[in-house]
């Protein structure tokens, strides 16, 4: 039993880690063939551990489910469970969990993970006393090890060049990758339960007296899944930001996030550290840029139609609108970015001093794009109405994919007509940043949360725009602007640009990555 469950795990559990390795030693046979001799030792040597009274079917019953979940991920979308695609998963919530839990993958999970574990549950198995089960394990188990060793070191430098060029290849071996980058998913995660964020920026304040000036208001649109090669604002061949186009916006044409799921990005791009320092850890414990707005003494609000701030707004006002009963924007525990612009609506009004409203969209989070838009948005047809990529041609999840995007293009036009409005009475700005891009089958990969150091460019390449009121345009120099647009920026300049615009003070503002103060007119320093 153990021999057929470690071979069952290797073979048919491993179409993605087989497909890699069929590519990446460039079809020697021989190195192949070895390679798997080797695998299959080392599976069978585990498996035959494993066998003891009591665990054996427990632990096997654990690793066919667990393969056969991972399998569909891996092989459907192209992803890599890391550690933090475990985060991510770990982080979200039961309405975008449903959307990956389709009827195709409940079948496969019946006939791969159910069905066999079943037989083995059935399968009476009779269990040596312990001396002489010992002993049939290590006649078993110490000649497979030997056979992984001989097969490993036959062909050592194809396997070592192929795992160093392509790190994206081992990461897939099913189901003990993933199981061991859970594991150290858990044991990170019971070090942080008694974090607390250490003060940053307690030296923050304004520069200029509020009761010379309008009340600042600065609008900070975090986007989702938006990926800059689809933004026509860009160069994209279609017209996706049919209205941003025709407002005066500064467009940032070469940003790069800080990483490639919403679980890493979005604290990322609110954190002192940049994308080379920051880690999971470092962010957990140190306070970030909404604590510095509050330290100065600025109003600061986090609106959240998506899975939850990440802890950023853990010390200011957070207000999650999903759970909102509204017939027009919401359906199934989900709401469509619409009721974000009614939420603005209804707070504007009452903006008496500075204040920065943070609004994270569930914008164009997949695999359910056509849930992101309203009728009238699908426009870019036939469009993909399933989360079953499989139902749908390449063309059709392009289509829905960039009806995301015209949708988006909307809510941020729409927010800046509102703040247009108040222009008479408030200083008003708009900075829209997404968290990550998206694969839409490039590569062979759908989704987002590739491994940074592999991830290809739409996901990491994302959009970067920032709209001025009048009030603040006339501080600004418009030519310094334009030149930033053109230039390399990051998520990292998102902190240090967002003081800058509310003119707030403090050691923590770094002048080199703030795009804000180094082109306000007059600015010598």
């Amino acid at each position: 039993m153990s021999i057929t469950v470690a071979l069952y795990l290797l073979l048919l559990m491993n179409r993605s880690f087989w497909s890699k390795g069929w590519l990446y030693l460039d079809g020697q046979i021989a190195a192949i063939a070895f390679f798997g001799i080797g695998l299959a030792a080392l599976y069978i040597s585990l498996c035959v551990s494993l066998s003891v009274k009591y665990a054996m079917k427990p632990a096997f019953i654990l690793l066919i489910l667990t393969s056969a979940a991972m399998g569909w991920f891996m092989d459907r979308y192209g992803v890599i469970v890391d550690v933090e695609m475990i985060r991510n998963a770990a982080e979200t919530n039961s309405a975008e969990a449903s959307q990956l839990i389709t009827p195709a993958f409940l079948l496969h999970l019946l006939i791969y993970g159910v069905l066999p574990s079943m037989l083995l549950v059935w399968i009476r198995v009779r269990h040596d006393d312990f001396p002489k089960k010992l002993r049939a394990h290590l006649f078993v188990v110490l000649p497979a090890l030997m056979v992984a060793l001989v097969a490993g070191l036959s062909h050592a430098g194809a396997y070592a060049a192929a795992t160093r060029a392509h790190r994206d290849w081992l990461p897939t071996l099913n189901p003990f990758a993933p199981l061991i980058t859970t594991v150290q998913f858990a044991l990170r995660s019971s070090a942080e339960v008694n974090v607390v964020a250490a003060p940053i920026g307690e030296d923050a304040r304004v520069s200029d007296s509020a009761s010379q000036r309008k009340p600042r208001l600065l609008v900070v649109v975090v986007g989702e899944t938006a990926r800059a090669v689809n933004f026509s604002l860009g160069g994209y061949v279609r017209q996706t930001n049919p209205e941003l186009s025709g407002k005066a916006i500064y467009y940032f044409r070469d940003t790069t996030s800080c990483g490639t799921a919403t679980a890493v990005s979005l604290p990322c791009m609110f954190s002192v550290y940049g994308r080379s320092d920051y880690s999971h850890e470092k962010g957990r414990a140190t306070e970030n840029l909404l604590d510095v707005l509050s330290h100065a003494g600025v109003s600061v609000e986090w609106w959240d139609n998506n899975t939850g701030s990440k802890k950023i707004a853990a010390r200011v006002s957070e207000r999650s609108l999903v759970a909102r009963e509204d017939a027009q924007f919401c359906a199934d525990g989900e709401c469509q970015d619409g009721i974000l612009l009614d939420e603005l609506d209804a707070r504007i009004g009452a903006v008496r001093r500075d204040t920065v409203l943070v609004l994270h969209q569930i914008g164009s989070h997949g695999p359910s794009y056509y849930l992101r838009y309203p009728q009238e948005f699908r426009r870019f047809v036939p469009d993909c109405r399933s989360a079953e990529f499989s139902e749908c041609s390449q063309e059709e999840i392009v289509n829905a994919y960039d009806n995301t995007i015209l949708y988006t293009d909307h809510i941020l036009a729409q927010a800046i007509a509102r703040l247009e409005e108040e222009q008479e009475r408030l200083d008003v700005a708009l900075l829209y940043m997404s968290d990550h891009g998206e694969s839409l089958g490039e590569y062979g990969l759908y989704l987002h949360g590739a491994p940074y150091l592999i991830a290809p460019s739409e996901q990491t390449h994302v959009p970067f725009l920032l709209w001025l009121g009048s009030n603040a345009q006339a501080e600004y120099s418009t030519a310094c602007l334009k030149s930033e647009t053109g230039g390399p920026q990051s998520h990292d300049n998102l902190l240090h640009t967002v003081l800058g615009l509310m003119r707030v003070e403090t050691a923590v503002r770094d002048p080199e990555l703030d795009l804000a103060t180094r082109c306000r007119a007059g600015f010598s320093g």
